[in-house]
Formats: C-alpha cells, sequence, structure tokens
C-alpha cells in the first residue's frame, strides 16, 4: 500500500491552490484603472466585481459537500481551478458584460475551494497544530494577492492588461494539473457509487447544511464575524490599488506594489496570529485582530495625497496583517467545531454566509466612493464592520481550544 501523504504536503499543495487562487478576485481589481478606461467604465466599480464573484460563489459553495462526497476533493479542487482559468480569460473581452460573466463564472469555479481544502486538511491535522496548519495553508490568500499585485502591473506595462489577465488564467489551470499526483491517495476515500440527482435536490440538501449553524450558537457567532471581517478584507484588497492611483496619484506599478508589502504583511500574520491561537485561544486573538483593522482602516480614512509615500505604505502593511490575517484561525475553530464527518459542508454553511455579506460590503464601497466622490468612507466602512466583529466576539462566550 502506498504511502499516505503527510498532513505537510497536502498544507503546502493547498497553500499553491489558493496562492493560483487569488488571481480570481484580485487580477481585475488591481487593473481596474486599465481595464476601467477601455471599458468605458469607473474604476471604482471593482467593487462590484468583487460582488459577483461572491454571487457566483453562492451559487456552487453550497453544493461543494456533494461533490466532495462523490469525486473527493482533489478532483473537486482541479474542476474548480481549471473553470476559474477559462471564465477570468473571458474579461479580456473588455466588455462590461464579459466583464460582469467573467467575475460571476470565476465565482462559480472558486466556490467548492475552501470547502474542499477543509476536507482534505482536517482529518489529518493534530489538534495541537490547528490553528497554525490552517494558517500556514491560507498563507496562499496573501501570497497569491502579493503576486498578482506586483505582477500583473508590470506585465500590464510591458504587454498590455490583457497579458495581465491571461498570466493568471494559465497559473490557475496549471495549478489544477500540478495536483494531479495528490489524486489517487487523497480521494481514495470518495464514494464512487454516490448519485448527485438533480441540481434541486442537491441544492435542498447543501442549504440544510446551514442548519448547522442554527443548532451550534458558538458557530454561527464566529461566522458572522468572518463575514464582518470579510468585508473589511475585500474591501482593502479590491479598493486599496485604486485608491492611490485615483486620489493620491501613484503610478499603478508603484501602487501595486504597496499592495504586494501589505498582503506580505498578510502572509506573517497569518503564521503569528496562528501560532498565538493554539497558545492562547482563538478568541483574544480574533478580537485583537478586528480592533487592530479598524485602528489601520481609520488611518486609510486620514490618508490623503499630502502624506508620505512611506505612511501609506505602513498604514497598508498594518491593514495587511491584520484584515488579512485571521482566516486561518476562523477556519481552524470551524474545523473543530464542526460536527463529525461534516467539515467541508460545515466550512461550505460558514462561506454562504460569508459571501451573501460580499454581495453588499464591496458594492457599498463602490457606492461610498461614488456618491462622496473620494475613498474616506470606504475605509470607514472597514473599520466599522471590523468594529462589529471584534463586539461579536467579545459579547459571545469564549471559543475555547480543544
Amino acid at each position: 500500500m502506498k504511502h499516505s501523504p503527510s498532513v505537510w504536503t497536502v498544507m503546502l499543495a493547498l497553500l499553491g491552490v489558493h496562492l493560483a487562487g487569488m488571481g480570481v478576485f484580485l487580477a481585475v481589481p488591481v487593473l481596474a484603472t486599465a481595464i476601467a478606461a477601455e471599458a468605458g467604465i469607473p474604476a471604482a466599480l471593482a467593487g462590484i466585481h468583487t460582488g459577483l464573484v461572491y454571487g457566483g460563489a453562492l451559487v456552487s459553495g453550497p453544493l461543494a459537500g456533494a461533490f466532495i462526497h462523490r469525486y473527493g476533493g482533489i478532483r473537486v479542487l482541479q474542476a474548480g481551478l481549471t473553470f476559474c482559468g477559462l471564465a477570468l480569460a473571458v474579461s479580456v473581452l473588455a466588455h462590461p458584460v464579459a466583464l460582469a460573466v467573467s467575475a460571476f463564472a470565476c465565482g462559480v469555479g472558486h466556490g467548492p475551494v475552501t470547502p474542499a481544502g477543509s476536507h482534505l486538511l482536517a482529518q489529518r491535522t493534530p489538534a495541537n497544530r490547528r490553528s497554525l496548519i490552517f494558517s500556514l495553508k491560507q498563507c496562499g490568500v496573501p501570497a497569491g494577492s502579493m503576486l498578482v499585485a506586483a505582477v500583473t502591473p508590470v506585465i500590464a506595462a510591458a504587454f498590455g492588461w490583457r497579458a495581465g489577465i491571461l498570466a493568471v488564467s494559465a497559473l490557475l489551470v496549471t495549478a489544477a494539473v500540478v495536483l494531479q499526483p495528490l489524486r489517487k491517495p487523497l480521494d481514495a476515500e470518495r464514494d464512487r457509487a454516490a448519485r448527485l440527482g438533480n441540481l434541486r435536490s442537491i441544492w435542498t440538501a447543501a442549504l440544510g447544511s446551514l442548519a448547522i449553524l442554527r443548532h451550534l450558537p458558538l458557530l454561527r457567532r464566529l461566522t458572522m464575524m468572518s463575514a464582518l471581517y470579510g468585508v473589511s478584507q475585500f474591501c482593502f484588497s479590491s479598493f486599496f490599488v485604486v485608491f492611490q492611483v485615483e486620489a493620491l496619484g501613484v503610478p499603478l506599478t508603484e501602487a501595486g506594489f504597496r499592495l504586494a508589502l501589505a498582503q506580505g504583511a498578510g502572509v506573517a500574520g497569518r503564521v503569528c496570529w496562528g501560532i498565538a491561537a493554539d497558545r492562547a485561544g482563538a478568541r483574544p486573538v480574533l478580537v485583537g485582530l478586528g480592533l487592530a483593522t479598524a485602528a489601520s482602516g481609520l488611518a486609510l480614512l486620514l490618508a490623503g495625497p499630502a502624506w508620505p509615500g512611506v505612511l501609506v505604505t505602513l498604514a497598508g502593511m498594518a491593514m495587511g496583517a491584520t484584515a488579512i490575517g485571521w482566516n486561518g484561525v476562523f477556519l481552524a475553530e470551524t474545523a473543530r467545531l464542526a460536527p463529525h464527518g461534516k467539515v467541508g459542508a460545515t466550512t461550505a454553511a460558514a462561506g454562504f454566509v460569508f459571501g451573501a455579506c460580499m454581495l453588499v460590503g464591496p458594492p457599498a464601497f463602490s457606492a461610498l466612493v461614488q456618491a462622496s466622490g473620494g475613498y474616506g468612507l470606504g475605509f470607514g466602512l472597514c473599520a466599522a464592520t471590523a468594529l462589529l466583529g471584534a463586539g461579536l466576539m467579545l459579547g459571545g462566550r469564549a471559543v475555547a481550544k480543544p
């Protein structure tokens, strides 16, 4: 019998998945000023892109449990990444309808990615290292964001923005192919005889997983916190580059590099917060991150053209370390609190709530920018949602360590 891949092998593979997957969320927002100039739409509508991606994820995310059961986590990841690569390529048509369809389709492909990853990792992770290992896996999110933010503007400057988009599409498909050696050992427990039935029956069963949140108050509170923190995270990631270019007059390549530094701080933060949560418990770490995110958001609210570039960069890095640093701790706690054998379904249910809030959060940021003519109120929204999330965790019972 062949040796099963270690938890570290699985974690590294999933880190790569999330690294590639962030192109779905950030490739278009990072290049928004160049795309908007050709498409004839405001660059501040980048929040609509993020909302549409999450709209697509709401369609496929709740179905993740059924597909994982039938095909296995690795195959679900491969299918999702490939679909995302093809969907993202549609955006090079530069028509507003094509951009909308591309964003929504990218979300459909990405919806099952996080539940499939949690399913594969949870059963192999020792309890005393759960937060650290999940945080390391989730480092692929800021690492991928850092890669997109740093590289795509350079590619766009040299070859045009379409080349930047297609490079990310190629990365997504490549990541799917690289997973193939893990398919046989990690998908061995899939039920090949399982029948998916029709879409309606799958949806009915999948939405039934939301009952998990109704029956577990602690998990429900944690999920609502994640949705509020997610508004801060994705509004910052989606708008930091556009904010610098339009409000501060920073060149696109420099603005992208500053976002890359912020995402790099997010990588370091996820590791540090994972270690801290394993030692001190998740609750104080999550509360502290919410308060620090709020402070960072207020700093960006006050930022203006007169600010030295180094201060803007440091404010962005502070936002990166905090607003982008909480996910691994959250997913580890979700895996711990999930009913036995239902980690994937529970993560999908939490992701559904998260995605529903993302339908509102980034578009609300766009609306605030359009209504006020500036980005201050948008970053105020980031601070407010972070404070609300921290308040939820403060008001609940402790999220205890196992």
